[in-house]
């Protein structure tokens, strides 16, 4: 596993997740509104959260989102390497910081530091399609939707379709 370093934008810098954030972030991820859209339901416990944060690791790595000012974690990236060269991405932003695009600086910091600096060739997420905010901002960083997987996820809400949007080293790098 990579290390994660530290990365800043022009108004958040984004530090290695750890256990101590899931205080800070248990308000967002026990939020049934913040979590409708993920694979599994909210959290019940802040002891979860932990739980889940050490769990978490193996191929995946995760930035705490903090503000300059404040060392607190408001939200989070992960990528998680699928295969040589190919990442996943998530993320996930307190409600109290949406809307400011806060969440699309942070998760462009993270690919910009998986093409640019590593050199990865793909990065690709994928979304509800029903998840209008996620959609738009991987639109709107330059991911192309490459097709919709019907019945993916078996999630809280029910079984999910799922958008897969993917992006490409040179696109990033082009634009």
């Amino acid at each position: 596993m990579r290390d994660v370093p530290v990365l800043a934008s022009a108004r958040l810098r984004l530090r290695p997740r750890t256990v101590e954030d899931a205080d800070a972030l248990f308000p967002t991820l026990s939020d049934p509104h913040a979590m409708t859209y993920w694979s599994h339901a909210p959290y019940e416990t802040v002891e979860a959260v932990r739980a889940s944060f050490v769990e978490g690791g193996g191929s995946w790595r995760a930035w705490s989102i903090t503000l300059p000012t404040d060392d607190t974690a408001v939200g989070f990236v992960a990528a998680g390497e699928k295969r040589a060269g190919v990442w996943e991405i998530g993320y996930v932003l307190a409600r109290a910081h949406g809307g400011a695009g806060l969440a699309r600086e942070a998760v462009a910091c993270v690919i910009d530091h998986l093409f640019v600096t590593e050199g990865q060739r793909r990065v690709f997420a994928d979304t509800d399609p029903d998840n209008v905010r996620s959609n738009a901002l991987l639109k709107a960083l330059g991911f192309t939707l490459e097709g919709r997987l019907r019945g993916e996820w078996e999630t809280h809400i029910g079984v999910r379709d799922t958008f897969l949007w993917g992006l490409l080293a040179t696109e990033w790098t082009d634009r």
